[in-house]
């Protein structure tokens, strides 16, 4: 069967949005279907981690950022008495060269980047029409469609970002797991009148008579939740009046607020057992969906585009076969299951309403904070959300485990390329499959793993410490560590060269040219043969 497209995508939230941008700047031709006429004009998370932050900046955005996002600066959880439980300073810049977190409007994120989708030429948006049906015909994928335009499409591939009630997932059938964690919470999204500077910025409230947060939702807004107690009908919690009512606790009322938004939702803790069937893949919250205490929802729906539409591009491409996309369940699935069990983790604190429990878990919490202020050995040290890849395509060493710092994401700190002024290492040296190492590659490389590398239009990177002169014959991306980041962190790894994923990812660490030529007959041989 002919596909008139390479990929077509349903849904055109946040991760639909990620996922059609970052495949059409690689020259696919992307339809998106999106059964709302508008897009949604409230906003629903309101924040995004770090790497998020890098993959938007991928996907075309980064310099927007500063009209719709801004640095979170912190996280702190208070207990009913207002004594500080834990506190974390959110790193600016962080580990992926952003900060660690950021605060964001989402109505102004969708508008971005649906403004720099409407630049790329390979990219159409059908808004206003639904899916109704679809067909994997084994060498493409036809959609049903009801709406305004074409009554049908067909694509080489289907990726199914349509959220929660996802059409897609059901029409395949696939079964989900289900933690049967939930609870029912009031968000209240509010516009101040007049610019107002809150301490802490992002602020938890473990009080069991009333589990509450106050963040941050981006300029000139800011986000409620109340938890509803077993006691309160549901009906009545989720009024306007009752809004503004726990509202007044934070000194919020009509003459210093308007309240665009008021929603009783129930959060869930789930994930999808398969992520691909055939030609159609799942993505987002399609995918999977997760308590909102680590902030990883929208994260990780980010992190499925970043990672399947490069493996996208290298098949569409013809240099991977098809079965390179069955890492992507392996390589996601994990990485949501150990953010669902931290997310929840966190909300079986947060969420406590047993006051004699809510005093003992004070009581840890507080000796912890003590121990952190005296720097003593087990103070308690913040949690990452985000672990390193362990499983999929990646350099496994003899017991087939992937070899440190395999698996790995990469730092990104600012590099400065032909005396240019520093930027971050991605808008300098470019983005894709990167080769870093400390020293020229002619003692590397040979002409037949050049051409491999040339083939996935890799960059070969040199790094060098700033102030060094820049060697004057060379075929290689010549960089300065500016900021420090990178020559270090190829010693932490005992390697002369680190080959990176196009999503940020070490795939291996090499230490010589014998072992660089095994990792790169490695990848080529998963990228025909991928691992189990």
């Amino acid at each position: 069967m002919t596909a008139a497209e390479d990929v077509a995508i349903v849904g055109y939230g946040p991760v639909g949005q990620v996922t059609a941008l970052l495949l059409a700047a690689r020259g696919h031709r992307v339809t998106v279907v999106e059964r709302w006429p508008k897009p949604y004009p409230m906003p629903r998370a309101v924040s995004f981690d770090g790497e998020s932050a890098r993959i938007l900046a991928a996907a075309g955005i980064g310099g927007a950022m500063g009209a719709i996002a801004e640095p979170s600066r912190d996280y702190v959880w208070h207990n009913a008495d207002g004594r500080t439980l834990f506190r974390v300073d959110v790193a600016d810049p962080g580990h992926s060269g952003w900060p660690d977190s950021t605060s964001m409007y989402q109505p102004g994120l969708e508008a971005a980047l649906a403004d720099h989708g409407a630049t790329l030429p390979t990219l159409r948006v059908l808004r206003g029409t639904r899916v109704t049906d679809l067909a994997d015909h084994g060498d493409a994928v036809t959609l049903d469609l009801d709406g305004p335009g074409p009554d049908t499409l067909t694509a080489r591939w289907v990726v199914g970002c349509d959220g929660a009630n996802s059409l897609v997932r059901t029409r395949l059938g696939i079964p989900s797991t289900d933690f049967a964690f939930f609870d029912d919470w009031l968000t209240c999204d509010v516009a101040l009148h007049a610019p107002h500077v809150f301490e802490p910025n992002n602020l938890q409230v473990c009080d069991p008579a009333r589990p509450r947060t106050a963040v941050s939702a981006g300029p000139g807004h800011r986000r409620w939740e109340f938890m509803r107690l077993p006691d309160e009908d549901p009906d009545e919690f989720g009024t306007a009046e009752n809004a503004w009512r726990l509202l007044a606790r934070f000194g919020i009322d009509r003459a210093t607020a308007t309240l665009e938004r008021h929603a009783v939702y129930t959060f869930q803790a789930r994930y999808a057992d398969e992520w691909r069937r055939g030609r159609v893949l799942i993505a987002g919250d399609a995918a999977h969906l997760m308590p909102p205490f680590a902030g990883q929802g929208m994260c990780s729906g980010f992190r499925d585009a970043a990672n399947l539409a490069w493996k996208l591009d290298l098949v569409l491409a013809g240099r991977a076969t098809p079965a390179l996309l069955d890492t992507y369940t392996t390589e996601r699935r994990e990485h949501v299951r150990h953010a669902l069990r931290m997310s929840m983790d966190l909300g079986r604190v947060i969420c406590q309403t047993d006051p004699a429990k809510a005093r003992d878990r004070d009581a840890v919490m507080l000796a912890a904070q003590e121990r952190a202020a005296r720097r003593e050995v087990g103070a308690a040290q913040p949690r990452t959300p985000v672990q390193a890849l362990t499983g999929g395509l990646l350099w496994h060493g003899a017991d087939g485990r992937p070899t440190a710092p395999a698996g790995e994401l990469v730092p990104q700190g600012r590099v400065s390329v032909d005396g240019a002024p520093a930027a971050r290492f991605d808008d300098a040296v470019g983005r894709g499959f990167v080769l870093l190492t400390d020293r020229p590659t002619d003692t590397l490389l040979d002409t037949e793993q050049r051409r491999f590398l040339d083939a996935l239009a890799a960059k070969v990177v040199h790094i060098i410490p700033t102030g060094t002169t820049r060697p004057h014959t060379t075929r290689d991306i010549v960089a300065e560590d500016t900021d420090g980041v990178y020559l270090p962190h190829l010693k932490a790894s005992d390697s002369a060269a680190l080959l990176i994923r196009p999503d940020f990812y070490t795939f291996g660490a090499a230490r010589d040219h014998h072992t660089l030529k095994a990792l790169l007959t490695r990848l080529q041989s998963h990228l025909t043969t991928p691992p189990p």
